[in-house]
Order: structure tokens, then C-alpha cells, then sequence
């Protein structure tokens, strides 16, 4: 598949590094980067529209439900002013993630499918989603990522962190210091599942940095944390897995110092209170949303209501939304209320 990705990053021609913008390229526009953080009932769909109107969705959702997710990220994009969807790419190949592709190539048009290339877990359920998303992209422009790589997207910089069970081996620039929180940190067991093969992304724009890893698990989580920190801080961070205590090592998180983490769990699926708590304790967080009303936790382990889009479990599906400056400064707003809040610019 690697032709495929020369052809695309040739639309930049600095050499190698294409994760970097062009020199001589133009600035940012003034107009700012969303990004939808669509309700799944505990899967993912994440669409990020570029100030200059380019398009991501990371993940598509489940399957079946009478194309309910299909339908929620149609409504996203509808919202975010775009008719297709210039790449789609898939974190890995769990039914929560990749499951919805068949009925989305049925309603909007997708330019380029981007994933680790073949499912590397050994269960019958994975085998035959793979499947059906192997059939439903065919045709379609089909891109195979590798640490290191990136997306040639206008006015941001998408950087590929894991994928396939690697990750990149060297700090991003500016960061790499020794990591405090890693002494204390328990063994993490290894995982033969898609979840550690996870494509996991950094998405910068200006100063602003936006952190997802997918479903990756805290073996992987930790060669990314330990014994230096490799990813340095982010404004924004989408809490990993769903926040499953399978994911979210403290050494992680807490080196990250998110200033907002968003939860993407479903009523009852994802936000164990282990988790809930090493996100919420993060040193300089700010705040924490939800998707949903965890309802298989406790009150204490669950956000203030004004800061959860879905409180009921038979829900509209109703999604957070993230507005950001060309400053740095970002909005999160709460689809189901309204509410929302601004954290200036650092």
C-alpha cells in the first residue's frame, strides 16, 4: 500500500518528514478547528474539520442498530458544513471502532480509508469485521500507516504515534524529559489484541495539541511513557479505550498533563471508577466530560451534569463539540444543554 501513500504526500514536497508542513507554506487560517466527539454508545467516532474545510473521522462506531451511528456522524458533518469525508481512518478493528463502515460509505462520500493494514487478532468476531470493512472499502483510495507518518492535511498536522504494535522510537521535538511518575508504576501485561495495535494520533494545530490513542492498552501505553516521556503535554486528550482500567497508566496520563480530557464511554461501557480517577487527578487538568452518565459507576465517579452530553441511558445521542483559535484557545460545548466553556490560550 506504500504507492499509495507517496502518491497522497506528494501534494507536499519536503523531503521525508511529510508530517511537517512544506516551508514556505501559508499560514493557518483564522478560521478555527472542530472537532465532534459523536456519541456511539461506548465506541468511537471523532470527525476533525480543518479551519480550510478538510475532514477526519476516526473510527465509525457499531454496526446494525439501523444505522444509528452512520446516521449520528452524518448529522456531525451535516452540522460541520461538509458533504464528504477526506479521510477515515481506523484505529483498529474491534466492532466499536470499525463496525459502522459498511453503512457509512452507504450515505457520504469518503476519499481515502487510512489503517494499520491486516487485523492481527486471533478471534473469530475480529476476523469477520475486518471482513465486511475489507469489502466495504474497496474502491475506495487505501492508505497503510506507520509510526512516524503523518496525514497531508491544510492548517494542521496529524502525526501517526502507534500502529500495527510499534510506536515511534524517538521524542517529539521539544519534549523527551525523564519521567518521574514511571517508579511507581506497575508492570503492565502484554496483549495480543487489536486494542494494542491501536493507530494512535497526535493532532497539532499552532500551539494547540490533541491526543488519541485508540484503544491502546498500558504495556504499550508505558513505551510511550517510560522511562522518558516521548509525547510531552496536550490541551486536549480523549480518554484511551473508553476509560477502561485495561488503558490509562498514571505514568501516562499524569505526564500528558491533559488541561481537558474528554470521555468517551457509553451508559455502560468504559469509565471504571480506576480509571475515572487517575484522568480526573491529572495534574493541571481542568476539566473532564463525559459522553455519558456512567451508570454502572457511583456519583463520585461521574462528572457534573452540565459536563455529560447523554444523562439517560436511552439517550438522542447527543455529542460534545471542541472549537479552537488560531490562538490556542478552545471551546467545549455540551450538544444535549448548550453549556459551554472556554479555556484561554497557554
Amino acid at each position: 500500500m506504500r504507492p499509495v501513500l507517496i502518491a497522497v504526500l506528494s501534494l507536499c514536497v519536503c523531503p521525508f518528514l511529510v508530517i511537517l508542513p512544506c516551508e514556505g507554506a501559508p499560514a493557518p487560517s483564522t478560521k478555527s478547528l472542530q472537532i465532534y466527539f459523536i456519541d456511539v454508545e461506548g465506541g468511537q467516532a471523532t470527525l476533525v474539520v480543518t479551519p480550510s474545510g478538510q475532514s477526519l473521522l476516526i473510527d465509525t462506531g457499531w454496526p446494525g442498530y439501523e444505522g444509528r451511528d452512520a446516521d449520528r456522524i452524518l448529522a456531525a458533518a451535516h452540522q460541520a458544513g461538509i458533504t464528504q469525508l477526506d479521510y477515515v481512518l481506523i484505529t483498529h478493528y474491534h466492532r466499536d471502532h470499525v463496525g459502522g463502515v459498511p453503512q457509512l460509505v452507504d450515505g457520504i462520500k469518503v476519499g481515502t480509508f487510512v489503517d494499520h493494514g491486516p487485523n492481527l487478532e486471533d478471534s473469530e468476531v475480529t476476523r469477520v469485521d475486518y471482513a465486511a470493512y475489507e469489502k466495504a472499502i474497496a474502491g475506495h483510495a487505501h492508505v497503510v500507516v506507520k509510526p512516524g507518518w503523518g496525514l497531508p492535511m491544510k492548517g494542521i498536522e496529524v502525526r501517526v504515534l502507534t500502529a500495527a504494535g510499534d510506536h515511534i522510537t524517538k521524542p517529539l521535538p521539544g519534549v523527551g524529559e525523564a519521567n518521574s511518575y514511571c517508579a511507581s508504576e506497575p508492570a503492565a501485561a502484554g496483549d495480543d489484541t487489536e486494542n494494542a495495535r491501536s493507530v494512535g494520533v497526535l493532532i497539532t494545530f499552532g500551539h494547540f495539541r490533541f491526543l488519541d490513542l485508540g484503544d491502546l492498552t498500558k504495556k504499550k501505553e508505558l513505551e510511550l511513557a517510560c522511562p522518558n516521556n516521548l509525547l510531552g503535554t496536550v490541551d486536549l486528550f480523549l480518554v484511551t479505550h473508553h476509560g477502561m482500567d485495561l488503558s490509562n497508566t498514571k505514568s501516562l496520563v499524569w505526564a500528558l498533563h491533559p488541561r481537558v480530557a474528554i470521555l468517551d464511554n457509553g451508559a455502560r461501557k468504559g469509565s471504571s471508577p480506576a480509571a475515572w480517577q487517575i484522568v480526573h487527578d491529572s495534574p493541571g487538568l481542568e476539566d473532564l466530560w463525559q459522553l455519558h452518565y456512567a451508570a454502572e459507576s457511583d456519583k463520585d465517579h461521574n462528572v457534573a451534569d452540565k459536563l455529560i452530553a447523554n444523562v439517560k441511558e436511552n439517550c438522542e445521542g447527543k455529542f460534545i463539540k471542541v472549537t479552537v483559535e488560531a490562538d490556542g484557545t478552545f471551546t467545549v460545548a455540551n450538544g444535549r444543554t448548550g453549556f459551554e466553556k472556554t479555556y484561554s490560550k497557554k
